[in-house]
């Protein structure tokens, strides 16, 4: 049956449509005010809210809520609870007050808190965003909310997220207005994540351990094939993919999700969906939604997603390329440059101010995409190096160039693209090409930080991207208060040629694959922190905590218990990851070595007794060569046997998560190593697991 998309697309989201359609005038009016000016919200009008969402949401067969959250885990939490209310005699009515709409009273001691609260410190608030949607699924109103501790502190991705909003907002307006741009009252940070992540077969998942509990594959040899003949890339859809793809964009619109893009990514089974851009907040929540629905999807088509940064060894891993730019409440792209970006003294502002903040807190933004998984993608030949630079094209480069050196600025001429056949439309050529290995590029209008991780959300890049980019701008305001409007555009000049001299050293238009871009950077003092216990150090460094606490995005307290919990998380993936290896290699993988040894050298023996003159050589070697590789496995076991209760006897998280990264891993990696060398030689029927040949093309 032919579907009518634009009805389909936000027909389970509270959207503007809705609120229009429901709400009195005065009590629409007075919502929008407070989603457009960041204004408190009177507990009449969220009473008048609570009222008409809930009957809209029983019309659309909702019969419970729950305040929906981001605490610290990195997924979304939710508790829910009826609209039913007895009335007597038996009978309930469908009831939901402003105050159930605007709080809710989550247990926050069983969330991670870093410290902030104790086991017998339960109570925690989450406090309903009106700023971005409610929504319907599976039979609930999910009503998108913040999460704080009793003491008011942030224990969420949310919270922060909005803070650094606002600090925004604020800084660029006041900019704006010294610039002679005094209609903009608000500014408004958009990003695209664009998604990549893979699929495999439900029953093939099922039968590896280590994708269950780990989400990628701790041993697994390579297959015949991977991505060498790049034919996966934008290739054709297979019919169960794309019924996937099909069903999981009418899933995501009917929550208001714009996803747009869909294609078969560089590595085989891997997959991207890139999205419309929105408001930050709103994004991060469509982020969060958009990687539950991929996964409860492909659950219907006997599939599974897998979000994990390096799910498979020896092809492309997943990230998340963040795609960020400043909108005014005017409609203006403050990183639009136009026809003539020499001349934008608004665009270069801006453009500069950007530069500035990823040089002056590149180690923020590498932390913003530190994770365990992540580790195993970054600098490799198909995600960028953990050396954060920008890349800026030819253009731009060269007009900042010529602010520095005071020259003039000679605009390249449109180039007409030729192909050489006279069949195909004329078009003009970019000014500049694109660069797949930088971690943050310019792309027209909008900066693309491609760093992230497939499994992160996109908020903590974002809150570290807004403060960055407030604080620098916040400098450059004072430089510039009080310059007469005719003196501006000097003013500006000279502003931006010294800023240039002093960043310029992030700026880097090359190949970041190569050893020499590593030797460059380090001679540029960039910092190149490899691992996620190499930067998260840098968290907690007083330049970063104060430039946090001077925009109120964190409290000294805030951070800490954030520094304290990713490295947490990070000791704990190893621990996991570890104990799931010795647990695959004995009670699975061994057993098959060893099964697999006494067969061949039973049938050796059998030959050899039937045909004495037979030479058995190889059969003899690839005996001895299993049986060594068991040794070599139970030798390594015993050596993560010891590795891991030691992790439990550092007194500093800092110390554990050093010790897994240095010592356990490293041991991981050896162990690896040995059993692929063995699976090479052991037939697919004998293995206790599919192997990667089948979990990447059975689709």
């Amino acid at each position: 049956m032919k579907k009518n998309i634009p009805s389909l697309y936000g027909s389970m989201v509270f959207n503007d449509k809705v609120m229009r359609n429901k709400l009195p005038k005065d009590v629409y009016k007075a919502l929008k005010k407070t989603i457009e000016n960041e204004t408190h919200l009177e507990l009449e009008v969220a009473n008048a809210v609570a009222v008409a969402m809930k009957e809209w949401a029983v019309e659309n067969g909702a019969t419970h809520f729950t305040h929906w959250f981001q605490p610290m885990t990195g997924f979304t939490a939710e508790k829910h609870d009826s609209f039913i209310t007895p009335v007597g005699n038996g009978e309930v009515i469908m009831d939901f007050s402003g105050k159930e709409l605007v709080k809710g009273e989550p247990d926050a001691s069983s969330f991670p808190s870093g410290g902030l609260r104790a086991t017998f410190e339960a109570r925690g608030y989450t406090a309903w965003d009106p700023t971005s949607p409610a929504f319907i699924k599976d039979g609930t109103l999910y009503i998108p909310t913040a999460f704080c501790s009793y003491g008011g502190e942030a224990l969420d991705k949310k919270t922060p997220l909005l803070r650094s909003m606002e600090a925004l907002s604020k800084e660029a307006v006041k900019i704006l207005h010294v610039l002679g741009n005094t209609e903009v009252t608000h500014v408004s940070t958009t990003i695209g994540p664009e998604q990549e992540y893979f699929l495999v077969d439900k029953e093939l998942y099922r039968q590896r351990r280590d994708l269950i509990l780990c989400g990628r594959t701790l041993i697994g040899a390579p297959a015949p094939r991977g991505q060498e003949m790049e034919d996966h890339y934008f290739g054709a859809l297979k019919p169960r993919i794309a019924a996937y793809m099909h069903d999981l964009d009418e899933d995501l619109w009917k929550l208001g999700i714009p996803a747009k893009t869909k294609h078969n990514e560089v590595a085989p089974a891997q997959h991207e969906l890139a999205p419309i851009f929105s408001t930050a907040n709103v994004a991060v929540d469509h982020n969060q939604l958009t990687m539950e629905i991929m996964k409860k999807t492909a659950e219907k088509h006997d599939l599974v997603c897998l979000l994990h940064e390096k799910p498979f060894e020896g092809i492309n891993g997943s990230g998340k390329h963040n795609n960020w730019s400043i909108s005014t409440n005017t409609g203006e792209n403050l990183l639009e440059p136009g026809k003539t970006p020499a001349k934008n003294i608004q665009f270069l502002v801006f453009l500069m101010a950007v530069i500035k903040a990823v040089d002056e807190y590149a180690d923020l933004m590498r932390i913003s995409a530190a994770t365990a998984g992540n580790d195993h993608r970054l600098g490799g030949n198909e995600a960028p190096p953990a050396i954060v630079s920008i890349f800026l094209g030819n253009e731009l480069t060269a007009v900042l160039k010529s602010i520095e050196e005071d020259t003039y600025f000679e605009k390249q001429k449109q180039i007409q693209m030729e192909t050489g056949a006279h069949v195909l439309p004329h078009f003009i050529k970019d000014n500049t090409d694109r660069n797949r290995t930088s971690p943050f590029a310019f792309t027209g209008n909008k900066f693309e930080f491609r760093m992230l991780g497939s499994s992160a959300s996109v908020a903590t890049p974002n809150i570290i991207l807004n403060t960055a980019v407030a604080e620098a701008l916040s400098q450059f305001c004072k430089e510039l208060e009080g310059t007469a409007p005719q003196d501006m555009e000097h003013a500006v000049h000279e502003l931006i040629k010294r800023a240039i001299r002093k960043h310029k050293k992030v700026i880097f238009n090359g190949n970041g694959y190569t050893e020499e871009w590593i030797k460059e950077a380090e001679k540029r003092g960039l910092y190149n922190l490899v691992s996620t216990p190499d930067c998260l150090p840098r968290f907690i460094a007083e330049e970063n905590i104060q430039l946090f606490e001077k925009h109120h995005i964190f409290t000294r307290e805030e951070i800490f218990s954030r520094y304290e919990i990713l490295l947490e998380n990070y000791v704990k993936t190893i621990e996991i990851e570890a104990k799931t290896l010795k647990e695959m290699l004995l009670k699975d993988f061994l057993p098959a070595v060893s099964s697999y040894a006494s067969t061949v050298a039973e049938n050796t023996l059998s030959v050899k007794s039937f045909v004495p003159a037979v030479d058995t050589a190889s059969a003899q070697s690839l005996v001895s060569s299993l049986g060594g590789t068991y040794e070599e496995i139970m030798g390594a076991l015993k050596k993560l046997d010891e590795e891991l209760p030691a992790i439990e006897q550092f007194s500093s998280i800092q110390d554990a998560a050093d010790y897994c990264h240095e010592t356990v891993l490293a041991t991981m990696d050896l162990l690896r190593s040995y059993a692929d060398q063995a699976e090479e030689k052991i037939p697919e029927s004998q293995l206790p697991y599919p192997t990667y040949d089948r979990l990447l093309f059975s689709i």
